[in-house]
């Protein structure tokens, strides 16, 4: 028997308990008695106490061991047993036969796992886990054991391996006949490699625990094995084996979680893709920036899976639908109760443009091209795209990502994507290269249609899909960016089809007759942009809400200078005008150009971010008598997806005076919430935050109260006045659920249906909502939690100051509060600001200041240009005051833009 490599005693690494560690004996495939090293919760208490007990089966991959799972081990709940072997050869177990001229296989090492869980009598419950290639290894155990499984838990691995496409270069060269041994045995180059690729670098310890049994070449020797069997030829051994693992799992009809570091350059977003595909009813969370060794990268991976053990094991989950059918069998998605048209007669389900279908008047004005098109025409062209789409393979629930600027080719993109129950994935190019790349990878679109830009751009980010061209390209260009079709050959193939798309819509329906519909990302202020999912139930709740807040009538005419709302005016039956801008760019637009948008269509309502309307007053004087006309004409002026001061309201008066000013309160998760106009703000007055108004109709609103020290668990949701806390609502136009991301999903509803906004505010005695700031950017402080807007806005009210910054120092709970400005021409922009100055900012205040520092501009999230980055500014302050140099505090991201045609 050959003898595993063994620490000596009290050499186990400082975070593993050595209490957990033991040693059975257990015959391998070939019934050869092997001995076995795995780490158990329950390692001291006799076999048969503990075999009933629900267990995580935690399985390793190559070159780790199991002490890759310490943290399960670490934070098991009472009741329930982990366990996790070091496979033959692998850790400290006992090696099996072979060499690297005959490796164990995996289907031996499927037989080595069934034999060792009989020897340890497992009879409970099981949820089985792996990482890399442990995941085909328990995943093929499970197969075997559907009496006892209980739930599926794959880490950064795969089952499904195409050699033409999904193998990893790295994976290849080290299977390279001249590099094996060299590589894998010899020396420590591989077992370094896969500790090295994380980023931050992991700490030494931790390295040290993962390479703590593969010090000598010898112990080295099953890693070569290892490699050894990957099938990376079609007629490789363990092909046959893996392929019926992938194939089995299908029938696995348990809760799944699939977790994923997306840095991985072995097992990539293709693969997660196929998981998803053999497990459609998996849970998925991909946390962004981590690599292979997920586990390792994100310490926090261990509560996500006792979270979701919770949640989807040991109890039934929720249903993830709370809406029901509508009456008399009409689906909630087809039928939108109380919403009829201005004579009185019901509308047709929001996501066909049937409501003015024969109109010949015009729907949408695109500035930029001098392009419009009639409701008629906007349907017969939905109509032969959507068909398109059909014949080029686009099926229900398929995601289309759409990289075209607003207007009239968007526009009818979208609306066939919908008419045939295709989800769009809408990731606004004004999220930087970048933040654009994750969002859409992470995403994982079937296909991509995009204008020549933006298709050259994703094919060099790695976005999978296949690709439609929005626009002209050049054959050659064609092929190397692998486009497939245009929006012309999709219109034309179109209108030679005549599928019925009623009858393909509806097969994308669930049993509540609903489905998603759109991945919109956030803007990324506070953290990597995230997905939302908003399924057609939501998005007919949403429109109904924005139809009553923008007080649309049956003459209106509408300027959508945000991006999102530019889609919404056809959903609405409203005469819809995009101006001529970029929409990656809110500055871009000028008092002149949002005149001609209002004149080109007499529109009666503006939707405009305020960076974009802080560049319409910025212009004003560029107006002529005409375009000044133009702009009498809006009756009301809405501004959100940031905080819109007062001042620039006023401001905005001038140029539309006879508009009523509102700014809806809401975000990418559910918009709007709130509503609030100048007239009620100016009444309202000052306060500790801003005021965004009343909740709207169907919108419930409540605080959960922070806690006076971090780590305390929060306040019991209340309502009452003048309690600050985190925001949370409820809705029926609230998001479904945020794209891959279960654990945020879970963290971010206390309840069904609830969403915790991040937002910290209160209400006031008369029932309206006061929005303080961001969670995140609380500043702990040793006297209990402080947030920053209303402090911003008194430093504010100083002449010599711009703009203000309230930044957070130190360690939580005994934070200081820093204040950083941007003073007004003629005060020096660097830090540390003038003695007046600061001396003025710290008496309006209201809390004590540690420094008061000056800089030239705050740097401000991509899309909107208005969120402060109070991290970043935290961060740099933090620099500063430690006496590090001083660096840029805004930095130059590029951007992808999206123009339409211009004259």
């Amino acid at each position: 028997m050959s003898t595993p490599p063994r620490p000596p005693a009290g050499d186990w690494p400082g975070d593993l308990d050595p209490a957990w560690s033991r040693t059975v004996e257990s015959p391998d495939a070939e019934g050869t008695l092997r001995r076995w090293h795995l780490l158990d919760t329950h390692a001291a208490r006799p076999p048969a106490e503990v075999a009933a007990l629900p267990t995580l089966l935690c399985v390793h991959g190559n070159p780790t061991w199991s002490y890759l799972w310490r943290r399960l081990l670490a934070t098991c709940p009472e009741g329930w047993r982990v366990i996790a072997p070091d496979q033959l050869g692998m850790g400290f177990s006992e090696p099996a036969a072979g060499d690297l001229d005959s490796p164990r296989r995996m289907a031996q090492r499927v037989e080595d796992l069934t034999r060792l869980t009989g020897t340890l009598g497992l009879s409970g419950p099981v949820v089985a886990v792996g990482h890399d290639w442990g995941g085909p290894v328990v995943s093929g155990w499970a197969t075997r054991h559907r009496e006892l499984l209980r739930g599926l838990v794959l880490a950064n691995t795969a089952l499904h391996q195409d050699p033409a496409v999904t193998f990893s270069g790295l994976i290849r060269l080290a299977r390279t006949p001249a590099l094996l041994e060299t590589v894998c045995v010899r020396t420590p180059t591989f077992v370094h490699g896969a500790a090295a690729l994380s980023r931050p670098p992991l700490p030494r310890a931790v390295r040290a625990g993962l390479l703590r049994p593969y010090r000598s070449p010898a112990d080295r020797g099953r890693i070569g094995q290892f490699v050894a069997d990957v099938p990376l030829e079609r007629d490789h051994p363990t092909r046959a084996e893996l392929d019926r693992v992938a194939e089995a799992v299908r029938e696995l009809d348990v809760p799944a979680l699939l977790l994923r570091g997306p840095r991985d350059p072995v097992f990539t977003e293709a693969h997660l893709r196929d998981l998803m595909a053999r497990l459609p009813q998996a849970d998925v969370h991909r946390w962004e920036g981590a690599s292979h060794l997920v586990t390792e990268d994100r310490p926090e991976y261990a509560g996500t899976v006792w979270a979701w053990v919770a949640e989807r094991v040991d109890r039934e989950p929720a249903p993830r639908r709370a809406q029901p059918p509508g009456p008399e069998g009409v689906a909630a998605a087809d039928a939108e109760p109380g919403a009829a048209a201005a004579d009185g007669s019901p509308r047709p389900p929001w996501w066909r443009q049937s409501a003015r279908a024969d109109d010949p008047a015009t729907a949408v004005v695109e500035v930029a091209s001098g392009r419009t098109i009639s409701f008629a025409e906007l349907e017969a062209d939905v109509t032969a795209v959507a068909r398109g789409l059909l014949s080029l393979g686009v099926r229900p629930g398929q995601r289309v990502a759409t990289l075209v600027p607003p207007g009239i080719d968007l526009t009818v993109l979208v609306y066939a994507c919908w008419r045939i129950g295709a989800v769009i994935v809408v990731a606004d190019a004004g999220l930087g290269l970048r933040p654009l790349a994750r969002a859409l990878r992470g995403a994982g679109p079937d296909v991509v249609v995009g204008i020549p830009a933006a298709l050259a751009a994703t094919r060099a980010m790695r976005v999978p899909g296949r690709r439609v061209v929005a626009g002209e390209l050049a054959p050659r260009l064609r092929r190397a960016l692998r486009v497939e079709q245009d929006l012309a050959g999709l219109r034309a193939a179109g209108r030679r089809s005549d599928a019925d798309l009623e009858a393909v819509r509806r097969s994308a329906l669930d049993a509540h007759g609903d489905a998603d519909c759109a991945v919109l990302f956030t803007s990324g202020a506070t953290g990597p942009s995230k997905g939302v999912v908003y399924r057609l139930s939501q998005l007919a709740a949403q429109l109904e809400v924005l139809r009553e807040t923008m007080g649309f009538g049956e003459h209106d005419r509408f300027v959508a200078a945000f991006a999102p709302f530019a889609l919404y005016g056809p959903a609405l039956g409203v005469p819809a005008s995009v101006p001529d801008m970029d929409v990656t760019a809110p500055g871009t637009l000028t008092a002149a150009t949002l005149a001609d948008a209002v004149s080109r269509l007499g529109a009666t309502v503006v939707f405009a971010s305020p960076a974009a309307l802080a560049s319409v007053v910025r212009t004003a004087d560029e107006l002529t008598p005409g375009q000044r006309q133009a702009l009498a004409g809006v009756r009301r002026l809405m501004s959100a997806g940031a905080p819109v001061p007062v001042s620039l309201l006023r401001r905005l008066t001038g140029l539309v005076p006879a508009a009523e000013l509102h700014t809806p309160y809401g975000m990418t998760e559910a918009l709007p919430l709130t509503d609030i106009t100048l007239t009620e703000l100016e009444e309202v007055g000052t306060g500790d935050g801003v005021c965004v108004g009343r909740p709207r109709p169907g919108v419930e609103l409540r605080v959960r109260p922070l806690p006076r020290t971090p780590g305390e668990p929060d306040g019991d949701p209340v309502t009452t006045p003048g309690t600050t806390g985190e925001l949370e609502v409820t809705a029926a136009h609230v998001k479904d659920r945020y794209d891959r991301l279960w654990a945020t999903q879970h963290a971010a509803t206390p309840e069904p249906r609830w969403h915790r906004t991040g937002d910290v505010g209160h209400l006031d005695a008369d029932g309206r909502v006061w929005v303080e700031g961001r969670r995140v950017h609380v500043v702990h402080t040793a006297d209990g939690p402080v947030t920053p807007v209303g402090i911003e806005q008194r430093v504010e009210t100083l002449d010599a100051v711009r703009q203000a910054c309230v930044a957070g120092v130190g360690p939580a709970g005994t934070q200081q509060v820093v204040v950083v400005v941007v003073p007004e021409e003629g005060t020096p922009r660097t830090p540390p600001a003038p003695p007046e100055l600061a001396a003025a900012v710290r008496e309006l205040a209201g809390v004590p200041v540690a420094a008061v520092l000056c800089v030239p501009a705050l740097p401000v999230d991509i899309r909107h240009q208005s969120k402060i980055d109070r991290t970043a500014v935290s961060r740099w302050a933090a620099t500063v005051l430690a006496g590090g140099r001083a660096g840029a505090l805004v930095p130059r991201r590029p951007r992808l833009r999206l123009r339409g045609r211009r004259r």
